[in-house]
């Protein structure tokens, strides 16, 4: 908003500079974009009076006119203006006077005619940026006075950024109301005198839209003179303002809105059909704006309506059919309160945005309207004359806004401030803001002002507080605290360690849908019941998934659709059992999904598919991360999605918490996948437990190894020899690892030969040979009584 900063010493005047003022405002939060003088740098300027008018010999639009000053003698000036007459008070710039951008005035001759000075547009004298011809003045202008002097323009405009919640500053009111409150003083503004009615003339009206108007004021004034010039100045502080004079109605709803906050609008009474009703727009209604743009209205516009239809858009634009103009001698004032719920956003939609709009959608005072009213009766009288009649009131108490009761514990307020104010201050701030204010136990009891819409919480008063009271006067205090250790289970596994495990094994993470098709899911899992949404987004997304895998094969799928044979993908998520509830029981699991080359492809290597134990490693380094991989072992069991000779099921001793193995051919078949792909799936519940790890002595003494070579029959499995190895060999036997298997020449049929290696080592000596020979002997003997392990030839 832009406002004449002597405008607003007329209101409140502190001692300070312009500059000062414009940076106290900004450290209030009411950010000042810019401040301009309302007129350029000159001197010499003085008031005159065109005392004759006559057309140039030698130049058709040139005019030789004599001009008094004051002086002795009238000066005689050349002018191009069209609207120069005689009886014009003008701004005459004589010799020596200097213009805007240090232009000089000398004495000249105009084609033969000897030319005095300079008679100066606004343009001219750096008030506009364009004038259609030189400056007209009052004509009880004195003559010979100072134009500077006359007109006040040592003046500044400062134009003020405002924030949305801050609409109540949309007024020389609300700005004046914060500069008092900020310096401490009071504010003075004009009084107004209340106009007594003289005639009984009422208009009908009527408010059927009562929530987005609550509030209806209309009154008459009969023999108004449209024709009546406005005040100078009026005219200037509307021109300092931004808005030009258009005809003293109009003029006076600016200013009020300007003054005030308070958009207002006249219709010409002799226009209006029988009757006003404030009512939503009707489908297919249309209105001619004051404009001459024709608009189609929505029902969902608020419009004020005669009827003949709409007259004007609620709050935003008038109706040029109802529009006052030289001819008017009746008009109606209205003033009202429109719900900025039902203003917001609708200028918008049509294009437009006028200066009611913008303060309607953030909020107008719901109590200003009958000052405002009062106020423009004032100035219609005074400036055009007229009759009054009684106000019309149509108020919907019930819909307007209530004003909020707000609490404000002192303790708040001292721990976010970080320094403690005085509480007489902190009364004495929120009174001047227009609170009524209540001490309360431990604090106070506000009641926010009707102007001010964004204040609702505690918050907002602290705000308030903090802003009024200076942010620079708050100490710089840094803030105490006290370190809590946080509390943290060392044995909990983060699952981000196992994704960015994955991650550096060449895995990408995948993200897939918690709603799979059901009959790809009942594919892999025919025997597991699904929950089925009773409103899907789409037949393919009506089941909650039972398994991770149905995201991750549909990503193969579709990867490999797309050429990329190669693919390494994994997904963490959960997934939906049915448990007899209405809730489903909701699992953390962790899956992948390979297929493709062990790497890719190579001019040095030579590329071979992944296969079982491919993904068993990648499962087994997953597994690892618990530190406490001894407690995992795989079994051969069935599952319908995996093939029956190149799957395992994963237990952590006797509880199972997943499953490994290729995809069953015939499931990869009926999913359209052409490639062999291998799966994993593991419960994070029950793999994100790790061993908590205790220091121990690294021996000084130096490891052995001893390898056996044992021959056992096919179905047994060598995870079992070695656990079997481990629990007999005791604490000398650290590690044992299989590092060959032979089936062939030599080994009896249904048999095989696995070789294990066994390191040996005690922390307090060297192990004899007799030592090492009986550890050996003991594992080849509890593998032959329990496998029926031999050992090979």
């Amino acid at each position: 908003m832009k406002f004449s900063e002597q405008w607003l010493r007329e209101w409140v005047s502190p001692k300070s500079t312009s500059d000062e003022l414009a940076e106290q405002i900004t450290m209030a939060g009411l950010e000042v974009d810019e401040i301009v003088p309302v007129a350029g740098e000159f001197t010499g300027i003085v008031i005159g009076e065109v005392v004759s008018c006559a057309k140039h010999p030698e130049a058709d639009k040139l005019q030789v006119t004599k001009i008094d000053v004051g002086d002795e003698e009238l000066l005689d000036i050349v002018c191009g203006a069209a609207n120069c007459r005689q009886g014009l008070k003008v701004a005459v710039a004589t010799v020596g006077a200097v213009l805007p951008g240090n232009f000089k005035i000398k004495k000249a001759k105009l084609r033969g005619q000897p030319s005095f000075g300079m008679l100066c547009s606004e343009e001219e004298l750096g008030m506009a940026e364009s004038a259609d011809g030189i400056l007209e003045l009052p004509l009880d202008a004195p003559v010979g006075q100072s134009v500077r002097d006359y007109l006040q323009l040592d003046d500044s405009v400062i134009d003020v950024d405002l924030t949305t919640n801050r609409a109540d500053c949309l007024s020389i009111t609300g700005l004046a109301r914060e500069v008092g409150v900020l310096n401490q003083i009071d504010v003075q503004g004009p009084v107004s005198n209340s106009v007594e009615t003289s005639i009984t003339d009422v208009f009908p009206i009527s408010v059927s839209a009562t929530e987005a108007c609550p509030r209806y004021l209309g009154q008459v004034i009969k023999s108004v003179d449209v024709t009546a010039s406005t005040p100078l100045w009026m005219v200037e502080k509307l021109r300092r303002c931004g808005i030009r004079s258009i005809d003293p109605i109009v003029d006076i709803t600016n200013y009020v809105l300007l003054e005030l906050g308070q958009p207002m609008h006249a219709f010409d009474l002799a226009k209006l059909d029988a009757a006003i009703t404030v009512r939503m727009a009707e489908a297919g209604e249309s209105l001619t704006l004051l404009d001459g743009n024709s608009v189609e209205l929505r029902d969902d516009t608020l419009v004020i309506a005669d009827a003949s239809g709409p007259v004007a858009m609620a709050g935003i634009f008038g109706g040029e059919r109802t529009g006052v103009n030289a001819d008017t001698q009746d008009i109606l004032l209205e003033c009202a309160f429109f719900s900025p719920l039902a203003i917001t956003g609708k200028a918008r939609t049509y294009g437009l945005h006028t200066d009611s709009s913008h303060r309607f959608e953030r909020g107008v005072d719901p109590e200003l309207q009958y000052r405002a009213m009062a106020r423009a009766i004032e100035l219609v009288v005074e400036i055009c004359g007229g009759q009054v009649g009684p106000l019309i009131d149509r108020t919907e108490a019930s819909h307007l806004p209530t004003r909020n009761t707000i609490e404000l514990r002192q303790s708040r307020l001292a721990r976010l401030l970080g320094c403690s104010i005085p509480n007489e201050q902190v009364t004495e701030i929120l009174q001047r803001l227009g609170m009524a204010v209540e001490l309360i136990d431990g604090g106070w009891s506000a009641v926010a002002p009707s102007f001010r819409f964004d204040i609702a919480i505690e918050e907002d008063l602290i705000e308030e507080i903090a802003r009024v009271y200076g942010y620079n006067n708050i100490p710089n205090i840094a803030p105490a605290g006290s370190l809590v250790m946080g509390e943290h289970q060392e044995a909990a596994l983060p699952l981000a360690e196992m994704k960015k495990l994955l991650v550096s094994r060449d895995y990408q993470e995948a993200i897939t849908y918690s709603f799979v098709d059901p009959k790809a899911q009942a594919v892999l899992h025919p025997e597991a019941e699904a929950i089925v949404l009773p409103h899907p987004i789409s037949v393919d997304m009506s089941a909650m998934r039972v398994s991770l895998w149905s995201g991750l094969l549909q990503a193969v799928k579709y990867n490999q659709n797309r050429q990329q044979t190669r693919v390494r993908i994994f997904e963490s998520g959960l997934r939906f059992l049915p448990n007899g509830e209405n809730l489903p029981d909701q699992q953390g699991m962790i899956a992948g999904a390979i297929t493709g080359g062990k790497v890719d492809e190579h001019w040095d290597d030579v590329s071979s598919n992944v296969d079982f134990f491919d993904l068993k490693g990648e499962v087994e380094a997953l597994l690892s991360l618990t530190s406490d991989a001894e407690t995992f072992s795989f079994k051969k069991e069935v599952n319908p999605a995996l093939h029956p000779g190149q799957s395992a099921r994963i237990y952590r001793g006797d509880v199972a918490v997943g499953w490994c193995g290729a995809l069953h051919p015939q499931v990869a078949d009926k999913l359209g996948i052409d490639s062999q792909v291998f799966l994993f799936e593991l419960s994070l519940s029950s793999v994100l437990q790790r061993k908590v790890p205790e220091a121990a002595p690294v021996s000084r003494f130096p490891a052995n190894r001893r390898d056996i070579a044992i021959v056992v029959e096919e179905q047994i499995n060598a995870a079992d020899l070695i656990n079997a190895s481990r629990k007999v060999g005791g604490n000398q036997l650290v590690g044992i690892d299989l590092f060959d298997v032979y089936r062939g020449k030599g080994i009896p049929d249904g048999h095989k030969s696995l070789a294990l290696a066994l390191r040996l080592q005690d922390n307090e000596r060297t192990l004899e040979e007799n030592e090492m020979a009986a550890i050996v002997q003991r594992v080849v003997d509890t593998l032959s009584s329990e496998y029926g392990a031999c050992l090979r030839d």
